[in-house]
């Protein structure tokens, strides 16, 4: 498939970068985030896909430099071609300060590790060319150190792991009701309690948001959508919420 442009006027530009096929891997979803002659690669996966990612976004950035490199959190889908990243651009990598000085684990060369920055837990507003993006916290979905970034631009809030869909060969979420059970099994185990998800809902809710663009699987586009992902995740029990009985020995 084709890069889906999801926002573009006035020097701003969202684009959804072309599936690339990660083998046995889950599918990830790249984004990047353009303004006024500097971009952001959000999330931009493992090794295997560095090339092809590396090329899409040179492609449609339009000629803007790499600023930022984000990273949501420290799985090795979203982190493992820091690396690359950093040694072929100038672009600064962001990441929770809760996961910079695991980095390195990744193969992250001793020269390139300074222009890794730690975002502190309460998140932080980023300028990108002319406009400002929020780092808003997600913390325990799943991971201890999560976030997520929302353009209030192009109104599009870039989830992570959150609303991630497995199984989906769209891009875009048509029939919400269709769609719950290729996000229930994976919210379920990954999410680390119920409790987590509202306080990330009520945060969101304060928001103006359009779109809703996790890292796997399809997005979802409109208030409509929106709300129904909403209203969904702050209903559904996970995590610690379901497998407090799995804390036994094993017979």
């Amino acid at each position: 498939m084709s890069s889906v442009v999801l926002y573009e006027a006035d020097g701003h530009r969202n684009v959804l970068l072309p599936e690339a096929d990660a083998g046995e891997g889950v599918d990830t979803n790249q984004h990047v985030i353009v303004d006024n002659g500097e971009a952001m690669i959000l999330d931009p996966g493992g090794t295997k896909l560095y090339t092809r990612v590396f090329a899409a976004t040179a492609k449609e950035s339009q000629g803007a430099k790499l600023k930022y490199v984000f990273l949501s959190h420290q799985d090795p889908d979203i982190v493992a071609s820091l690396n690359g990243w950093l040694m072929t651009t100038d672009a600064t990598g962001l990441i929770s300060s809760l996961w910079r000085r695991f980095i390195p684990h990744f193969g992250s060369d001793k020269l390139v590790y300074s222009r890794v920055e730690g975002i502190p837990d309460p998140g932080q507003r980023l300028t990108l060319g002319k406009r400002e993006l929020l780092i808003l916290p997600a913390h325990f979905l799943h991971s201890v150190g999560n976030f997520h970034v929302y353009d209030p631009t192009s109104k599009i809030l870039y989830t992570g792991d959150l609303g991630v869909s497995l199984g989906e060969e769209g891009r875009e979420v048509t029939d919400f009701d269709a769609h719950v059970p290729l996000m229930q099994g994976f919210h379920q185990r990954y999410m680390v309690s119920a409790k987590a998800v509202r306080a990330w809902v009520a945060m969101v809710r304060q928001l103006d948001v359009e779109v809703i663009a996790p890292q796997h699987g399809a997005l979802f586009r409109g208030k409509e959508m929106v709300e129904r992902l909403l209203s969904w995740l702050e209903e559904q029990p996970c995590g610690i919420d379901l497998m407090e009985g799995v804390y036994r020995v094993p017979e």
